[in-house]
């Protein structure tokens, strides 16, 4: 049994969606987790796998809720923390993923070690994208021996 800190970026509630169906595979494999839709670093185990769901809003830009988030992690060192990365966007616009990708960016720069490659999920490909994402998770944790 692992745990995991589910942080979530969200704009129009599709990322939380992904959570919520990401969440459901981990507690059928007898792990826990918390889903954080307000993140703050002080609530985080940082002994815990992280998955971080964002997607992105404007110009490239964090949705809102994870933007105070980020920040923290500016001034974090992480070394005993491992994380996963999916990014929703559209990939008609030129900053498709941005947001998962800055986090991706500030979680290595804290030290904390990736465990798989970010999963950049197109929604136009894959117009309900928690399905993808449970896959994305389920084979991670098939491979890792965790489910």
């Amino acid at each position: 049994m692992a745990k995991f800190e589910i942080v979530v970026g969200s704009v129009l509630g599709a990322t939380e969606y992904v959570a919520d169906a990401v969440q459901e595979v981990l507690t059928e494999n007898q792990h826990t987790s918390t889903i954080h839709l307000t993140p703050k670093l002080s609530e985080l185990d940082e002994n815990a796998t992280w998955l971080i769901f964002s997607s992105t809003h404007g110009a490239g830009d964090l949705p809102e809720n994870i933007e105070p988030f980020s920040k923290e992690l500016l001034a974090k060192q992480l070394s005993n923390t491992n994380f996963i990365i999916i990014g929703l966007g559209d990939s008609s616009y030129d900053t498709f993923c941005y947001g998962a990708n800055k986090l991706e960016m500030l979680m290595t720069k804290t030290g904390a070690k990736q465990l798989i490659p970010a999963m950049h999920i197109d929604v136009l490909n894959h117009p309900i994208p928690e399905n993808i994402a449970v896959e994305y998770l389920e084979t991670y944790l098939k491979n890792s021996n965790l489910g």
